[in-house]
């Protein structure tokens, strides 16, 4: 029969190419898992869990999955801003390059 190997487990390939992680220190965290704390990371760029840095006796931090990376809104549209409400003047000389548009 053949020897078993113990490999370093696989991480999975996430199925949405944005979806991120933060690390979320445990009770008795070390300070690196504080410092860590709070940053969204893509999950295929991720630290992994117990930090390299870390002291604790015993590593209770784990992650928080996020859709992707973002925490606010990104666009004005996001914050109430109507697109389309231009109040400064018109400079356009010509209505257009189109034939049509000339006349």
């Amino acid at each position: 029969m053949p020897a078993r190997t113990t490999a370093a487990p696989e991480r999975k390939q996430a199925t949405n190419p944005y979806h991120a992680v933060a690390v979320l220190p445990g009770p008795g965290a070390c300070s690196s898992a504080h410092r860590f704390a709070g940053a969204r990371y893509l999950s295929t760029r991720a630290p992994r869990l117990p930090l390299p840095t870390c002291d604790a006796v015993e590593c209770k931090c784990r992650f928080k999955h996020f859709n992707d990376r973002r925490s606010g809104p990104r666009r004005r549209a996001d914050i109430g801003f109507m697109p389309g409400t231009f109040n400064g003047s018109e400079r356009r000389q010509t209505r257009g390059r189109r034939a049509e548009d000339r006349y």
